[in-house]
């Protein structure tokens, strides 16, 4: 079944039918007719024949650090709703928080011809910013602010520091479980909101009472091992993650700390270990799906209306406040 047969069947002519697939004005009646044939026969237009003729090619590389994370499933729960509606299809590339593949991906998407790229990126590299520059179909960047490119990102900063001031409402002697350095905001800006926190309330913190390590429940174990060894008398953990927090949390119960009474502890994503833990978990809720959904639309707008001008979204947040906080 071709353009021709369609037409034919539709009674209309070849011209009508290829304004018809292609969106352009056809009269209420002979577009009736058209689509009449078209379910009737299950014709599908040649996805070749339509990226030659549209230079488009209906695909958006989505590039991520990990797919096993409530946060970031989310945040592509968000952008497929919005690419689907517009009908682009998604081509996921699960990195494995290595950078080099990262690299490697955009390299490669840049090769197979999609419309778009929307980066999940964590750690920007000089090699980063080389292949970027090298590609010339448009690119948002998600969860971090990037001033070279579009991007919709976290008040990670203003979540810490409102969190930590919160805390020290209740609690005396805090002290930070933080992640890998590089990722500048999860592994920078919400150290430095709590930092500053205490700042304003004249509270000095030395460098020992702050540790980094990875995204993983053992690391909030151990680093909340190592701080409570240290000085008993910490009464308050701010976690970089929820996953983080539940390690301390396990930590805590296993030394027979009570919480929040004599350990208060909060976290960051609001995640669903948040919800079912015992007690539940005061966290920061990001809005991770709609994030995606803003992303998306961004670059439909980027690719669609031709803007490449750089824009940036910096999304909100909301302090759930539950039972490992002191009233």
């Amino acid at each position: 079944m071709n353009i021709n047969e369609i037409a034919a069947l539709a009674g209309v002519s070849r011209a009508t039918v290829s304004r018809y697939l292609n969106n352009g004005y056809v009269s209420a009646e002979k577009k009736e007719q058209i689509k009449k044939v078209i379910e009737e026969t299950g014709y599908q237009p040649s996805a070749q024949a339509q990226m030659l003729r549209t230079k488009k090619t209906g695909f958006i590389g989505v590039i991520l650090p990990k797919i096993n994370s409530d946060s970031i499933s989310r945040m592509v729960q968000g952008i497929s709703s919005v690419l689907g509606e517009k009908g682009y299809q998604l081509l996921l590339a699960d990195t494995h928080n290595d950078v080099k593949e990262e690299i490697r991906y955009l390299k490669q998407l840049r090769q197979n011809h999609v419309d778009g790229i929307i980066l999940l990126g964590t750690v920007f590299t000089k090699e980063h910013y080389k292949v970027m520059k090298e590609i010339t179909i448009p690119i948002v960047v998600l969860s971090q602010c990037v001033k070279e490119y579009s991007c919709v990102y976290y008040d990670d900063y203003g979540a810490a520091k409102e969190l930590t001031k919160k805390a020290l409402q209740s609690g005396k002697n805090p002290a930070f479980i933080g992640a890998i350095s590089e990722d500048e905001a999860v592994g920078q800006e919400r150290l430095y909101g709590f930092l500053d926190a205490n700042f304003e309330q004249d509270r000095t913190i030395k460098e020992e009472y702050c540790t980094n390590g990875l995204f993983t429940i053992e690391n909030g174990y151990e680093s909340a091992k190592k701080l409570l060894e240290m000085d008993p008398m910490i009464d308050t953990l701010i976690c970089a993650t929820d996953k983080i927090a539940m390690g301390a949390m396990m930590y805590l119960k296993d030394c027979k700390k009570r919480i929040p009474e004599d350990v208060q502890l909060a976290g960051f994503g609001d995640n669903l270990v948040a919800k079912v833990c015992d007690p539940k978990l005061t966290s920061v809720h990001f809005y991770y799906q709609t994030s995606g959904e803003e992303a998306a639309k961004m670059l439909v707008n980027m690719i669609e209306d031709s803007q490449q001008v750089r824009k940036e979204i910096k999304m909100g947040y909301q302090i759930v406040k539950a039972g490992t906080l002191r009233e």
